[in-house]
């Protein structure tokens, strides 16, 4: 009977089209199995999808499981491997399986100096060497904490107002707002070595290929993703599958709020 009605049918038509399209599209979807070969530190390797942001991390012995069709992007990254771009090739995605073996990552020292020679005279040797750093409890092997100690904030009462006395000093830190600046300024302290940390181990190309956030934008991005969630806590335990799922969920809201800012 709607056959007899132009508009039904196209529309009919146009949906059907679309519903196919889409079971197709999810139809080249699948499991693929990978594993890397390196032969030591395999283990929390992060592997993303950046064409569909599925996300995984290898476990002790360097497999994982992720979802792909073809001709996906893979991005592999860890601290201690140069990271790497795997391309989801027809002949991999109808296998099933990718091994991977990375390039190691060589930190490069710092160039050495050598001193001056020595005449096998003890006396005037010991007068052309120079010496610039004092002996310390490390040189001896005895532990201890060579910074300089922060200063405690104590608790107001019981340590500040006592039954038997008022330390004057710290009552005043109180009321006149030092010890809640000093907090503050600890909190930020300790967010901004994790966005350092993280950084570090991503690169500021990861956010900008995976989560379309500008270099420039980066840092300011992952204050953001501390203060509204729990990246900062996920990160430091070591928790990097919920890490990635942090950058996931708030990377739209990052984009929408500095595009309300533009407009």
């Amino acid at each position: 009977m709607f056959l007899n009605n132009p508009t039904i049918y196209r529309k009919l038509l146009l949906l059907l089209t679309v519903l196919l399209g889409s079971g197709f599209a999810f139809g080249q979807q699948k499991k693929l199995f990978g594993k890397i070969e390196n032969e030591k530190d395999v283990e929390g390797i992060h592997i993303l999808n950046t064409s569909s942001h599925f996300n995984t991390v290898t476990d002790a012995t360097g497999n994982f499981v992720i979802t792909v069709q073809p001709k996906d992007t893979l991005l592999i990254s860890s601290v201690t491997y140069v990271p790497e771009k795997r391309v989801v090739t027809e002949e991999i995605y109808e296998n099933g399986h990718m091994y991977i073996r990375l390039q190691e990552l060589v930190n490069e020292l710092d160039e050495v100096f050598l001193g001056p020679r020595l005449s096998g005279n003890l006396e005037q040797d010991i007068k052309n060497i120079k010496t610039e750093d004092a002996i310390n409890f490390d040189d001896v092997g005895i532990p201890g904490f060579k910074g300089t100690p922060q200063e405690k904030i104590p608790n107001l009462i019981g340590q500040v107002i006592t039954p038997t006395a008022v330390n004057i000093e710290g009552l005043y830190k109180y009321l006149s707002g030092y010890y809640k600046t000093l907090r503050t300024k600890r909190k930020w302290q300790a967010q901004n070595r994790v966005v350092s940390q993280i950084i570090n181990l991503y690169g500021d190309a990861f956010f900008e290929e995976a989560y379309q956030i500008p270099k420039e934008r980066v840092y300011d991005f992952l204050l953001f993703c501390i203060e509204t969630s729990s990246l900062k806590n996920d990160f430091t335990n070591g928790n990097f599958v919920l890490v990635l799922q942090v950058f996931s969920e708030k990377a739209q809201e990052y984009r929408e709020r500095i595009s309300e800012k533009k407009e």
